[in-house]
């Protein structure tokens, strides 16, 4: 295959990977062009048949006009908190942090510095957008991922209904958002406890950074049993634990006496004298 213009060596090897587990034929890769996939991705949804999969923001606010929703899954990719971001939930001089999505084969070169392990399947829900609403909703989610994100395609997996024991119906092929590793956006991997104070101390046009990783968490704990995320739970873990010494800290502050934990000597002399 040969190198398509205008992307980089990895876009390359991505674009590459897409296409052939759709089964494009080589021939027909190696004259592809950037204007032919644009062109692709303009067509998409010309036949009822526009699906965008939500993996961060979007599963607890949806793009206007979807007339379906669906949980499920895509598999191949790692998320992560490794996108900045300065329009949302940060600023320019102070980005935030939000979650993009790592092809798993460009992942295996940063496990070693990345804290977290990487699931088999990235949950989240997939929309179904009206033919007659596709062209607003794009110009919706153009601005709203503006900041760094790239259109790909993946295949999505539906959830099986609850306590229904067949498998759930085939793919649907998704248009995802997803921040490259090669925009300027990516930060990479990140110490846990460093990426959680970041996070704690951000806040955007969109609110609080901090409210964005809260209600990712919740968000998928609703779609399903097998829905959790690590990355994103421990780093739930390391901002409440951050805000609870914070939280102490400003109440010794505010008393004006130094936090001391009574022992059991002094809890047993006090006893004694109420005695």
């Amino acid at each position: 295959m040969l190198p398509l213009q205008g992307l980089n060596k990895y876009e390359n090897i991505k674009l590459r990977v897409f296409l052939e587990r759709h089964d494009f034929s080589l021939p027909a890769i190696a004259e592809m062009t950037i204007s032919e996939h644009e062109k692709e991705i303009a067509e998409f949804g010309k036949n009822d048949d526009f699906w965008i999969f939500g993996y961060g923001s979007l599963i607890w606010k949806p793009p206007p006009h979807y007339d379906k929703r669906v949980p499920g899954y895509i598999e191949g990719y790692v998320r992560r908190f490794w996108q900045a971001s300065e329009d949302h939930r940060g600023t320019p001089s102070s980005p935030g942090r939000v979650v993009t999505l790592i092809d798993h084969a460009h992942w295996l070169t940063l496990r070693a510095r990345d804290a977290h392990p990487a699931s088999e399947r990235v949950w989240g829900a997939a929309y179904h957008i009206p033919t007659h609403h596709v062209a607003e909703v794009r110009e919706y989610l153009d601005l709203r991922e503006i900041n760094g994100y790239s259109i790909q395609f993946t295949p999505f997996h539906p959830a099986s209904s609850v306590g229904d024991e067949k498998p759930a119906t085939t793919p649907i092929r998704c248009l995802v958002y997803i921040g490259l590793p090669s925009n300027p956006q990516f930060v990479g991997p990140q110490d846990p406890r460093e990426l959680a104070r970041h996070i704690l101390q951000s806040r955007g046009p969109s609110g609080e950074n901090r409210e964005y990783l809260y209600m990712l968490e919740e968000g998928l704990k609703g779609l399903s049993g097998e829905s959790g995320d690590e990355h994103v739970a421990d780093l739930v873990r390391e901002c409440r634990r951050i805000e609870r010494e914070e939280g102490a800290r400003e109440e010794v502050e505010v008393i004006g006496v130094p936090l001391h934990r009574k022992g059991s000597v002094e809890e047993q002399e006090e006893v004694e004298k109420l005695g």
